[in-house]
């Protein structure tokens, strides 16, 4: 493979070995610059990025509008704390609130700050509005997710290497099949404070629920007066062509966990968002983050949200999508087992016959396009919502290509 010979390549990688922890096995390329949806190592070469940082550019890299929020700001101020006001922050905030159709934003830094934020939100609404006895507030999460990686959230992961050697663990998460709204039914009782789910599972390898299970789940709590927490922090702000991925059936949760785009591919930017009958219950002291909120973040995120208000975002990744969907399907039974798609998001299972999903990620990049394996046989495709038609046809041809070869 060219990237892994050429001299500057091997440098850069080579020092990072020396330095870095191995926590990640990236793909051996080494980029330097990015432009819309493409980046160019540090030879020169192009690449079409269809991974877009697990949906942290769904703008691409280096947007006009969003570089020109950040340069505006960068030279008024930066951070404060929370300390203080700023005069970027409300406006972000009613923004948000707005887009979210909710009445308060809690601002944090990554997504899974906005996890382990949305799980301390929905125990203080247990113990102080529901009237569950102290310490004993459960939440259902679904078989399969992801929601992070601190150590609260790996413990309620049911991937072992997410999980196995990081313990002891939290208690009060109770596992459910994803999909399987009559196992949430099942598992609800007096001490349920929430089910958190991902309206879709990224890091499973974009797996789609059944048609209304989330209407059911929506109902399910509403009738059981139990929280419904969605972490849109890969699938919201425009990726599945509707502005969040509970929009696909019509759902509103009593919770938003959101992050990645949020930033405009420029700085962490999360939040959780919920009415005041729900965020209300935290109170000056509980909960914070000396960055969270900071000006910086908050006209980058302001920027995105009123990106995203005129829906044209939305609307081109639904069109694009369906584009995605056929000629992804043209491949079924030619190197792949499954395809799933939801707007500009597809999960694509590769038959072992043809190699591992990390094979064909490598055999992907030589050809001038980066994807990403997960769990062993399924590469993810993620492209930024301004990519071209023509540039997802190229990007299927390499891959009809690499799955022959």
């Amino acid at each position: 493979m060219s990237t892994s010979t050429d001299t500057g390549t091997l440098r850069i990688i080579t020092a990072e070995d020396d330095h870095l922890a191995h926590n990640y096995h990236p793909l051996p390329v080494v980029i330097s610059r990015g432009e819309g949806a493409w980046v160019t190592d540090v030879e020169g070469k192009r690449y079409l990025d269809l991974l877009s940082a697990y949906s942290a550019l769904n703008f691409g890299h280096g947007h006009p509008a969003i570089l020109a929020a950040a340069r505006e700001q960068l030279d008024r101020l930066t951070l404060t704390s929370r300390a203080y006001h700023n005069d970027r922050l409300g406006p972000f905030a009613a923004a948000l609130a707005e887009l979210c159709g909710k009445d308060l934003v809690l601002p944090m830094n990554t997504g899974a700050e906005a996890v382990e934020t949305g799980i301390k939100v929905a125990r203080a609404w247990a113990y102080r509005v529901k009237g569950v006895a102290p310490d004993a507030a459960k939440i259902v999460v679904a078989n399969g997710n992801f929601h992070g990686r601190t150590t609260t959230i790996v413990g309620f992961s049911d991937d072992p290497v997410a999980y196995e050697g990081f313990g002891p663990y939290a208690p009060g998460f109770v596992h459910v099949p994803f999909g399987d709204a009559a196992a949430i039914e099942a598992a609800i009782d007096e001490s349920t404070a929430a089910v958190l789910i991902e309206p879709i599972q990224g890091e499973a390898g974009v797996v789609i629920p059944p048609e209304g299970y989330l209407r059911a789940v929506r109902e399910l709590c509403t009738a059981r007066g139990v929280l419904f927490i969605a972490d849109e922090i890969q699938s919201g702000l425009g990726r599945v062509g509707t502005t969040f991925a509970c929009d696909r059936e019509g759902v509103v949760p009593d919770v938003y966990l959101l992050g990645k785009a949020l930033g405009g591919g420029i700085l962490p930017v999360s939040a959780v968002v919920a009415n005041r009958d729900v965020l209300g219950v935290i109170r000056p002291g509980e909960h914070g983050s000396t960055f969270g909120g900071n000006p910086l973040a908050a006209a980058v995120g302001l920027q995105v949200v009123e990106m995203l208000a005129s829906g044209e975002f939305q609307t081109r990744a639904a069109a694009l999508g369906e584009h995605l969907a056929a000629r992804l399907d043209a491949l079924v039974g030619h190197g792949v087992t499954a395809v799933r798609v939801a707007g500009l998001w597809a999960g694509v299972d590769i038959d072992p016959a043809v190699g591992t999903g990390r094979e064909v990620a490598e055999r992907m990049l030589a050809r001038g396009v980066l994807v990403k394996d997960t769990h062993g046989q399924t590469i993810r495709l993620a492209p930024p919502l301004v990519v071209r038609g023509t540039e997802l046809d190229w990007a299927v041809e390499q891959l009809r290509h690499v799955l022959t070869v």
